[in-house]
């Protein structure tokens, strides 16, 4: 009656080893370690940058107990782990020497921070401790707004640009163009012009087009989509983002959280930064990007010594780098509307680039005029010029043209994102923004620890004093709902914050109530006079219902908090939400299990220590004696 077969204990010990594996991590001391990041958007941190610390270090004679790449792409960053902090020191003195070649304008930022110290063979299976958020850890939290109308405002002019530059090329004659709210109406004398207009816009797959009259003349309607619209917006907050990350890798932050919140918010977290003003300046930094032509007169490699004309500048840094510019400006960032990754027609990787109206104008007057000579694509970025690229002009182009000479489709696809992500897509305003300082983190993972150890013992020892050995069992239940807690967390990969220990604490005393109903449910039985075996059987079993009733209820407030909270709500919806869950298995499955495996191999059990079995009969009785 009350036995598990050998599946399910197999089933709970698995569960537990688990639950110890992935919790181990957090037990480990934390390692003086140095971040290697970049700052420039066109430095990348990859194998080779992880090469240049190692050998810096060893021709240093710094030894250092770990050095490797971590994350990819714009977020990667090359980590050294040392066994003091002296010696920590010592190497990042050594790598700002040996790494960058101008102290003034670094390529390379070096942050001094502290790593968990988890063993190698812990990694590889993804076991990693928990991640401390700010109010444990200390650092700055910014949420940003991000300007949806003036993203869409920006994309509904670059398209009046391009309907007017369209139909100017094409020689479609028209009445008039004009803007009303978010559409574009356009005049036409006759049906056969309108047709001939829509069937040239009609490239564009984001448009949509409807017919109107106005008296005698023809009216063309033209409108973004609102799928365009929607991930105009999305694509805005997207690059947005790209932007930032790139800017926050010059403050070197060990584990930067930036993701969107809603359509159109940006959660901005910096463990471990204390300099708001600084912060917020890398922030709103921006870089801008320029188009210009090359000075065919002078040969860079081979004429280097000459004087360069008084109207052209040298660049040595950069993709296409050495070249001789000029110093006129064809066209700036501010007039790239999109730049798309993309292949030409024999799959060369390339990129398609949408100008502006006014650039697009630019652009087919010098290009007409320079077919086959040489145009250079320059990044400026703290007062300094990066070459990104240096392409000949193949024809005439104007609003809309494609580059080629990528080695590869990663290439491209990271010129597109600079060319997009030049500067911000939008403007954006700082609506929140707080600050937590490492000792009061410190302070509050310490009362968060007590509070959650002492309330564990408190309910321990009422437990087993009030339901004596199924109390004892309860409380190894409960202890299990905690590991089971905890390495969840650890394996979703989870930030842990004040919020999400008091969702700990609760989620203790709600998975030790369960225990209480079942233990009231067995004495229940027992006052009405079934067998111990029995009573354990229908108590686990009556108790179930109940249990399952609660918890869900309470599981559906914890997901409505998940969906529509946000901040520290959302990551207390999420402790609770697992915590429920853990402790409907803990309390149920796995405390059963234990009282199984301690009563069920008894045939014979005469009695259960579940503390005392008060029955209001049996006890009048008594009484009624003891008067007689």
């Amino acid at each position: 009656m009350n036995r598990y077969p050998l599946w399910k204990y197999i089933l709970i010990l698995v569960t537990v080893l688990v639950g110890l594996l992935y919790t181990a991590p957090n037990y480990f001391v934390d390692s003086p370690a140095l971040q290697v990041t970049t700052s420039k958007a066109t430095v990348k941190v990859n194998s080779d940058t992880v090469s240049k610390v190692a050998e810096a270090l060893k021709r240093e004679g710094i030894p250092a107990d770990a050095v490797g790449l971590e994350g990819s792409g714009d977020s990667a960053s090359v980590r050294a782990r040392f066994a003091t902090p002296d010696i920590q020191f010592k190497a990042k003195a050594a790598l700002e020497r040996d790494l960058n070649r101008d102290p003034a304008d670094p390529d390379y930022i070096v942050t001094v921070n502290l790593v968990k110290n988890t063993p190698a063979w812990m990694q590889a299976i993804n076991a990693k401790p928990l991640n401390l958020g700010l109010d444990l850890r200390g650092g700055v939290h910014f949420l940003l707004q991000v300007d949806a109308r003036a993203v869409q405002e920006t994309r509904i002019k670059g398209v009046l640009s391009s309907v007017r530059s369209e139909l100017r090329d094409k020689n479609i004659r028209h009445a008039g163009i004009d803007r009303v709210g978010n559409n574009i109406e356009i005049k036409f004398r006759d049906e056969a012009t309108r047709t001939q207009a829509r069937n040239a816009l009609s490239q564009n797959a984001d448009l949509a087009f409807a017919d109107a009259a106005d008296g005698s003349d023809l009216k063309l309607i033209v409108s973004l989509k609102p799928a365009a619209l929607q991930r105009v917006v999305e694509e805005g907050v997207k690059q947005n983002i790209s932007a930032l990350s790139k800017r926050i890798n010059e403050l070197g932050v060990s584990e930067p959280v930036i993701q969107q919140q809603g359509r159109d918010r940006i959660v901005v977290q910096l463990p471990g930064v204390q300099d708001v003003a600084h912060a917020k300046d890398i922030i709103g930094r921006t870089a801008t990007l320029e188009f210009r032509v090359t000075d065919d007169t002078v040969t860079p490699g081979t004429e280097l010594s000459a004087a360069i004309p008084l109207n052209s500048e040298l660049f040595t840094e950069g993709a296409g780098a050495p070249v001789v510019v000029s110093k006129d400006v064809l066209v700036s960032g501010d007039s790239v509307i999109n730049a798309v990754a993309g292949f030409d027609e024999n799959q060369r990787p390339a990129v398609n680039i949408e100008l502006n109206a006014e650039g697009g104008r630019k652009m087919r007057a010098m290009t007409r005029e320079r077919v086959g000579k040489r145009m250079a694509t320059l990044l400026k970025e703290k007062g300094k010029y990066n070459v990104l690229q240096v392409a000949t002009i193949q024809s005439e182009f104007g609003s809309s043209f494609r580059t080629t000479g990528m080695a590869t489709p990663q290439a491209a696809a990271e010129l597109a994102l600079l060319l997009r992500s030049g500067a911000l897509s939008a403007p954006m305003e700082f609506v929140e923004e707080r600050v937590v300082g490492p000792q009061l983190g410190a302070e509050n993972i310490a009362k968060g620890l007590h509070s959650t150890l002492w309330g564990f013992v408190a309910i321990a020892i009422f437990m087993i004093i009030y339901y004596q050995l199924f109390g004892f069992f309860s409380v190894v239940a409960l202890a299990c709902n905690l590991l089971f807690l905890l390495a969840l967390l650890s394996m979703l990969g989870a930030t842990l914050t004040l919020p999400g220990i008091a969702a700990i604490a609760l989620a203790l005393g709600m998975a030790i109530d369960a225990n209480v109903l079942i233990n009231e449910r067995i004495r229940e039985e027992l006052r009405a006079g079934n067998t111990p075996q029995a009573a354990i059987a229908a108590g686990f079993s009556h108790a179930w219902a109940t249990i399952l009733d609660s918890n869900v209820t309470t599981l559906i407030v914890g997901l409505a908090l998940l969906v529509f909270g946000s901040g520290a709500v959302r990551g207390f919806a999420v402790v609770h939400c697992l915590g429920i869950l853990t402790s409907m298995f803990s309390a149920v499955f796995l405390s059963r299990g234990v009282v199984n495996l301690w009563y069920g191999r008894k045939k014979k059990l005469g009695k259960i220590a579940i503390g005392t079995v008060w029955n209001a009969d049996a006890a009048a009785a008594k009484a009624a004696v003891k008067k007689g």
